[in-house]
């Protein structure tokens, strides 16, 4: 009797392996159209980098923060 159940689990477990090695996993797609995403120095909002301006290898997501931080860094 053990025997039988032995030679049962072990067809019920390579059978469940064949089929979870058989089963095709999709492969995720790159999106083509993304956008390199920058944060904003002053607030830390992240835009688009060709939503956002840039001065001194700093990024800021408006006019209004990067003269905000022009101020307090003394330009």
């Amino acid at each position: 009797m053990f025997r039988l159940l032995f030679w049962i689990a072990l067809i019920a477990a390579a059978f469940w392996l064949w089929r979870k090695l058989k089963r095709k996993r999709p492969t995720p797609k790159a999106e083509p159209n993304t956008t390199p995403m920058v944060r904003c120095s002053q607030c830390g909002l992240h835009v688009p980098q060709t939503q956002a301006l840039q001065a001194r290898n700093r990024w800021y997501c408006s006019r209004a923060h990067l003269e905000q931080d022009s101020r307090h860094l003394g330009d």
